[in-house]
């Protein structure tokens, strides 16, 4: 299948299966409340945080581009990781791969240090005001153990050099000293004691060849040689996947009760240094019946499952909790010319989707007494490919995609939260049990600051189809007694608003656009407004307002005095 004929394919074709099954569905009435008055805690910006497999793209001129957006989304410091940091290679990108050549040795096997690569993508965060989640990985190919073959060609197997353990303990650990010495001595120590040091990624599947003694043993050694080089670092792992699974709860579960209870294989010492716990989670994505169909359950349960096994360890359960990839599903490189599903991550679907998880998130950290540190979305962008290709990503060749919409939604949020309910939200526990696939989930989330009330509100399906919009009854109460007007401001991103996709597919030339459509797509990858700006008037500290949530839509309200 080409790529047009996928696009075809993903949204063509099933306008008539779509278009049937909406005939059966009756418009929905929504009453969403808001009570200005009362505070629900403060809102953490969990989500100012985004990952991605291919470190070279960094400073690529895409990927700087895109990281002088995310540095605009808000006050709060968007966070990034990145695989590959230590891979062997001379820093050509390719998808899934990355390299910077850290670390090779001489002719006489002495080994010989690089940092210039390291330092193109540093800088480019530095520029940018990004704060890396600094991954510590993977093995150099002149220390593998299994040095040959060492780069996978993607999408083959991963059965490559740079995921098995070193073959010096003590070797790893100097690269790994030396490397922060280095950070230390180019950003000052200030700035890089306020990064978070992760060990590795995915020691429970392929990601690591060896054993989990051997990752154990890794970590220590890895967390002792940070700490010495920088010994305000904040240090953690194990950045497992999926808890939900057996196997993968088995590994985190042991983790756990190896930095709590075990000797320091590094130092002989009863001491292993965690300052954060970090782990995976992840939904799905199937094309079912002409249409893509997410299911935000199996993310969820992840979450809640991980959560659950981090309190099963009394002297742990207070320590941040990194989700490093809080994801739909778990292929960011593939794109719908060959997985017709991942459509969902050009269109409104992803946005709604990430505004249900982030308030999913919050909700099972606050029912297990979890300090949620960040969920990573794992997305970037992708240079060299075809326009629209569909890899995970928050722009197309600087166009920007619906996703980096609900991540500026979320940047005009801060403050307090404020208690905010709605008779069309779906409980958390029956989304885990059944997900969201009879009604949709219409919720709502809200904050507050001296001058503002910031409203999101969403409304989410996991199956992508055309539906009746529901109607919002939207009450706000409590607003202070020197509000007697407000500025609304209603944000919106739904099908034909801050969607360049759509815009796109509206076009003649897809593959090639002139140059004022490029134009059009670059300003239709904007946020932007439902209506224009317009004052209302407070009655009794009491707003009302009407109007229509398309499904998969998000909307912000500001209302600022």
């Amino acid at each position: 299948m080409n790529f047009s004929s996928a696009v075809k394919f993903c949204f063509g074709l099933s306008i008539g299966t779509a278009l049937a099954m909406s005939l059966s569905v009756t418009a929905q009435t929504i009453s969403i409340n808001v009570n200005a008055s009362k505070s629900a805690g403060h809102f953490e910006p969990v989500w100012a945080w985004m990952g991605y497999d291919e470190p070279n793209y960094t400073y690529s001129d895409d990927g700087l581009h895109l990281l002088a957006e995310l540095s605009q989304l808000s006050k709060y410091p968007i966070h990034a990781r990145t695989h590959n940091l230590l891979t062997s290679g001379d820093g050509t990108p390719s998808l899934k791969w990355g390299s910077t050549n850290a670390f090779t040795r001489d002719a006489l096997a002495n080994p010989v240090y690089d940092w210039h690569i390291i330092d193109r993508i540093f800088d480019a965060y530095q520029k940018n005001g990004i704060k890396p989640l600094v991954e510590i990985g993977f093995t150099p190919q002149a220390m593998s153990t299994h040095p040959e073959p060492y780069q996978h060609q993607w999408p083959h197997s991963f059965d490559t050099g740079w995921s098995y353990p070193p073959t010096n303990y003590e070797e790893w650990s100097e690269l790994v000293y030396r490397w922060v010495l280095h950070m230390k001595e180019r950003y000052g120590t200030v700035e890089v004691s306020s990064w978070e040091w992760e060990v590795w990624n995915e020691p429970d599947i392929f990601y690591w060849h060896g054993t989990t003694e051997e990752y154990f043993k890794l970590y220590d050694y890895t967390v002792t040689a940070v700490r010495h080089a920088l010994p305000r670092a904040r240090v953690g792992g194990p950045a497992s996947t999926g808890p939900s699974g057996e196997h993968a709860a088995n590994f985190l579960r042991s983790f756990l009760q190896h930095c709590a209870h075990d000797i320091n294989l590094a130092t002989g010492k009863k001491a292993i240094p965690l300052d954060f716990i970090s782990f995976h989670a992840k939904g799905n994505a199937a094309f079912v019946n002409g249409h893509v169909e997410l299911s935000i359950a199996p993310q969820l349960r992840d979450i809640d499952r991980g959560f659950a096994i981090i309190n099963e360890f009394p002297s742990l359960r207070k320590l941040p909790v990194l989700l490093t990839e809080s994801d739909p599903e778990s292929c960011a490189a593939c794109g719908i010319s060959t997985n017709p599903q991942n459509a969902y991550r050009l269109n409104a679907q992803y946005a709604s989707y990430t505004a249900a998880m982030l308030n999913g998130s919050l909700t099972l950290a606050q029912k297990h007494h979890i300090n949620l540190q960040g969920t990573i979305a794992w997305a970037f962008t992708f240079p060299g490919q075809s326009l629209f290709a569909g890899q995970r990503a928050f722009s197309t060749a600087t166009i920007d995609l619906p996703l980096l919409n609900i991540f500026r939604m979320f940047g005009q949020m801060n403050g307090e939260r404020i208690v905010a309910n709605s008779d069309g939200a779906i409980d958390i526990e029956e989304i885990m049990t059944s997900g969201v696939r009879v009604r949709p989930d219409i919720n709502v989330m809200a904050t507050r600051n001296a001058h503002q009330i910031s409203t999101l509100i969403w409304n989410y399906h996991d199956d992508a189809m055309q539906v009746p919009a529901s109607t919002i009854r939207f009450h706000v109460k409590g607003l202070p007694t020197n509000a007697s007007k407000v500025l609304l401001e209603h944000w919106r991103i739904d099908q034909t608003h801050s969607n360049a996709y759509t815009t796109w597919q509206s076009m003649t030339s897809l593959a090639t656009p002139s140059a004022s459509q490029l134009e059009q797509l670059h300003a239709a990858g904007q946020l932007q407004l439902l209506e224009s700006p317009r004052w209302i008037t407070v009655n009794n500290g009491l707003i009302e307002l009407t109007f229509e949530e398309p499904r998969e839509g998000v909307s912000l309200l500001k209302f600022s005095w």
